[in-house]
């Protein structure tokens, strides 16, 4: 699999490449507008859905908060259940560890149920450098894995391609031609697919969540291919982002009411499997030796950080993308990186050391907070991505230009009689580039802007001139109180009067 597109160019010039494909941006909008129907109508369904929402909050915030303790009763009860715990501070070491445990079990094929965490690690490169067949099983990453690229979003990895595109990979794959039909196309990878699981000798997994009570791991899912993975290999690797935990069970009724809705507008997903360690003598299958991989990479750079704390608490339903007005037209690789829409624009530079080499996602972005309204705990992301832009120009990365306008933006906005004077020099100026009272030219800082819009001319006359006539009117002719207003105003005062002793009397005055 690809690594993420390079940073020779930046997050523009991608997303002008995104806009220039006709497929891409059908088969996103499509999607995104599907899902995005799908979740609303679901919650409304659900009712008092902003309650559910403040639970999700509360419990992701008092977890992260307490992420020490629940770590360490995880491992305990994990272990005890015959669990193999590993640590991983950093990608690099997340990466040996796994090729480490390759080794030891001579694997010669490993099967892999959807995880954005080895996405992350660029896991699948690694694994093929040491000859260990990598063989993704969700549908979309499949498909992803054949043409080469990483996930363009985070619940659906495929979602930018239609079945067209799909049927040209899979036929391809088959040395066939396989119709454009998705029954057809299913049934291939279904039937190719389990011969991979029949020879595997390690399944490996994400983790949505990590129960800390009984040191259990939850996988949600729709095509039952991670219950494949978690019960025929005889070794199971899960990779779980040192987030990923929830205090009980209980909590679990909430994240499991949150997230498919969010998700796909799904009540519950079709598969919800807990894992408690590995097989045991009375268990008819499931692997015989089970390890878990708890990452690190950037995460624990959040913790104490009062403006990027609650960023722990996202439960990756992708909620966020598909509400996106950026996202929906340019897709999730125009972000460069693992992690693509608001929550990959702030994610992405908060896992790097190297924040300037991200510097510029954060303005992938309207800022118009629709992020925060979808997402189920509640993560502001807009406020988020103001701090990222803020911190890029305090560390010296901003732009000059921009930086020169904004100066001069403070010096014309912080007097009066200095922006009186711009509107006048405005309106003269205008009158060069205004046709039927909008502006259409695409010259210097106007070039970008109208590229894809027109912009509004200067008005005629401006709030300031109309107050200033307003208040030569009002002195030349005061208002007339006439008595119906006199007795009006005589009401209002005997019952704010009486409002007054009514509260002196409940207080005990």
């Amino acid at each position: 699999m690809s690594q993420p597109t390079s940073k020779l160019n930046t997050v523009k010039q991608r997303a002008e490449l995104a806009l220039n494909d006709e497929f891409l941006r059908k088969a996103v909008k499509f999607t995104t507008e599907r899902l995005r129907n799908g979740k609303k109508a679901a919650a409304e369904e659900h009712g008092n859905w902003d309650d559910w929402r403040e639970r999700g909050r509360q419990i992701r915030l008092h977890t992260i908060a307490h992420l020490d303790y629940y770590l360490n009763t995880f491992v305990e009860n994990a272990r005890a259940n015959g669990v193999h715990i590993h640590f991983a501070d950093t990608a690099a070491e997340a990466v040996q560890i796994t090729l480490d445990i390759a080794k030891q079990v001579e694997a010669k094929s490993v099967v892999k149920s959807k995880s954005m965490v080895s996405e992350e690690l660029h896991l699948n490169t690694a694994l093929e450098s040491i000859d260990v067949e990598t063989i993704e099983t969700d549908l979309g990453e499949y498909i992803i894995q054949l043409a080469h690229e990483t996930p363009s979003h985070i619940v659906i990895p495929a979602i930018h391609k239609n079945r067209y595109q799909i049927a040209d990979l899979l036929s391809k794959e088959a040395g066939y031609t396989l119709e454009p039909d998705t029954t057809v196309l299913a049934g291939f990878v279904r039937k190719k697919l389990r011969e991979k699981f029949l020879e595997a000798d390690i399944g490996m997994t994400g983790c949505n969540f990590a129960i800390a009570e009984t040191g259990s791991m939850v996988l949600f899912e729709n095509e039952g291919n991670a219950r494949m993975v978690t019960t025929l290999p005889k070794t199971q690797i899960t990779l779980m982002g040192m987030e990923r935990i929830i205090p009980s069970w209980a909590d679990l009724e909430v994240m499991a009411t949150l997230l498919p809705r969010s998700a796909t507008g799904q009540k519950l997903t079709m598969y919800m499997s807990g894992i408690t360690g590995p097989k045991r003598q009375e268990d008819g299958d499931g692997p015989e030796e089970m390890h878990i991989i708890i990452v690190d990479n950037g995460r624990s750079l959040q913790l104490g950080d009062p403006e990027f704390q609650e960023l722990l608490n996202c439960i990756r339903c992708g909620a966020c993308l598909n509400a996106c007005p950026v996202y929906r037209h340019i897709g999730g690789h125009a972000y460069g990186g693992t992690y693509s829409g608001p929550i990959g624009a702030v994610l992405t530079p908060s896992l790097k050391s190297n924040v300037a080499e991200w510097d510029d996602i954060a303005n992938a972005s309207s800022l118009c907070g629709a992020c925060y309204e979808a997402c189920p705990v509640k993560i502001p992301l807009h406020d988020m991505l103001v701090y990222l832009r803020r911190r890029k120009v305090e560390a010296g990365h901003g732009n000059k230009l921009e930086s020169i306008g904004m100066q001069g933006f403070a010096t014309v906005m912080g007097n009066s009689g200095r922006f009186g004077g711009v509107l006048r020099l405005g309106k003269l100026g205008q009158k060069l580039v205004v046709r039927n009272g909008i502006i259409k030219t695409k010259l210097g800082p106007l070039k970008s802007w109208n590229k894809y819009r027109v912009t509004s001319s200067l008005p005629k006359e401006s709030f300031r001139d109309r107050w200033e006539q307003l208040e030569r009117e009002f002195t030349a002719q005061p208002p007339v109180m006439t008595e119906e207003m006199k007795q009006r105003l005589e009401r209002i005062a005997v019952e704010q009067q009486q409002t007054v002793k009514k509260g002196g009397q409940h207080n005990g005055h």
